[in-house]
C-alpha cells in the first residue's frame, strides 16, 4: 500500500517507517524541517516537509502522495519543539501537541476525504491516564480520565478529539503506553540518575509501558488490517510506580529513587505528577493481541529496560 506517515521523523515514526518499508509498503513520511528529509529517505521513505497546523500544507502533501492510508503520528513534545519536560505545567508543555491532535487531526481527515483516502490510523495515549475509579487496569471500554481541573485537562481533551474524530471516520486510534526505546531513553533516565524522579507517597499509581518497536509493529498491523476502533497498545505488565521506578534506576545504574510524601511532591512536581504516581490507572492489551494478532518482542518493561540500558 501507499502509506502516508504524518510525523515520520518523530521518535515513533523513525521506528515505524522502516517496518512499513520492510513489509513492502511505499511510504511518504513528513517532517517539519527540511534538514530531516534526508534522514527519512535513508529509512526508505519519500521525505516531505509539511506543517501539520496549516490546512493547505497538509492538503497539498496528502494529494501529492496519493496514499491508501494515513498514519497520524504528529506531536511536538521533544526538547527541540517544547523544551524540557514539565509535568507541572503540562498545558504549556503540550500546547502545540494539543493543537496537532485537534486542528492537525481535522486537517488530515479533511485531506483524506478530499483525496479519497478511506483509512486513517492515529496516535492516542494510554499509560497512566485511565479513569481513576475501580480497578488499576482498564480496557478500551473504560473512559480515559479527563483530568478535570489539572494542567493535563487540555491534553486529555485533545486525545479525546483524536479518538472521537478518527473512529467516527472509520479509522483506528492506538492508545500507546509510555514509550521507551531508542531515542526515548535519555529524557526518561536523566532525571532518575540525578535523583529528580522520586517515588511519591506509596507509589501505588499504575502505568503501562510499550517499547517503540512493539508500538510500531502494532501500528503496521492496524494499517494492513484496516483496523477500526480504539486499541490499547501496551505491554503485558501494568505496574505500580513503586515497582517500575526503582527497577529503572537499577538498570540505569543509578541510586535508588527517593521517596517523598504527597504533600511535599505536590508543590514541587505538580498535581499531575502526584496523581500519576499515586492514583494512575494502567491498561490491558488483550483486545489488541486478539484482534490484531499482535505479539510483543518485549512483553514486559523489565526485559525492555534491562536491554535498552545494558
Amino acid at each position: 500500500m501507499r502509506v502516508f506517515v504524518a510525523g515520520g521523523s518523530g521518535v515513533l515514526g523513525r521506528r515505524l517507517v522502516p517496518q512499513l518499508v520492510a513489509r513492502g509498503h511505499q511510504v511518504t513520511a513528513t517532517t517539519t524541517s527540511a534538514d530531516r528529509v534526508r534522514s527519512l529517505e535513508q529509512l526508505g521513505a519519500e521525505g516531505v516537509v509539511m506543517d501539520g497546523l496549516d490546512a493547505a500544507s497538509v492538503g497539498e502533501a496528502v494529494a501529492a502522495a496519493r496514499p491508501d492510508v494515513i498514519v497520524h503520528q504528529m506531536t511536538a513534545i521533544s526538547v527541540a519543539h517544547a523544551g524540557k519536560a514539565d509535568m507541572k505545567h503540562m498545558d504549556r508543555w503540550f500546547a502545540t501537541t494539543n493543537r496537532l491532535r485537534t486542528e492537525g487531526t481535522d486537517h488530515l481527515l479533511a485531506a483524506a476525504e478530499a483525496a479519497g483516502v478511506s483509512h486513517v490510523v492515529a496516535q492516542s495515549y494510554g499509560a497512566w491516564n485511565g479513569i481513576r475509579s475501580g480497578g488499576w487496569v482498564k480496557s478500551e471500554d473504560d473512559p480515559l480520565d479527563p483530568m478535570t481541573g489539572t494542567p493535563a485537562q487540555p491534553g486529555m481533551a485533545a486525545i479525546g478529539h483524536v479518538e472521537d474524530a478518527v473512529v467516527k471516520a472509520g479509522g483506528a486510534a492506538l492508545r500507546y503506553g509510555w514509550l521507551y526505546g531508542p531515542g526515548a531513553m535519555s529524557d526518561l533516565v536523566e532525571p532518575v540518575r540525578k535523583r529528580q524522579f522520586p517515588v511519591v507517597g506509596g507509589g501505588a499509581g499504575h502505568c503501562s509501558w510499550v517499547h517503540l518497536d512493539d508500538a510500531a509493529r502494532a501500528t503496521v498491523l492496524a494499517v494492513e488490517q484496516q483496523a477500526q476502533g480504539v486499541f490499547n497498545i501496551v505491554d503485558d505488565e501494568p505496574a505500580p510506580a513503586g515497582d517500575w521506578l526503582p527497577y529503572l534506576a537499577e538498570c540505569a545504574r543509578a541510586k535508588r529513587p527517593m521517596r517523598v510524601p504527597t504533600w511535599l511532591a505536590r508543590p514541587l512536581a505538580g498535581q499531575v505528577a502526584v496523581l500519576m504516581m499515586t492514583e494512575g490507572r494502567a491498561f490491558s492489551n488483550a483486545k489488541a493481541k486478539v484482534a490484531l494478532g499482535w505479539t510483543l518482542r518485549y512483553p514486559s518493561w523489565r526485559r525492555g529496560f534491562k536491554e535498552e540500558l545494558a
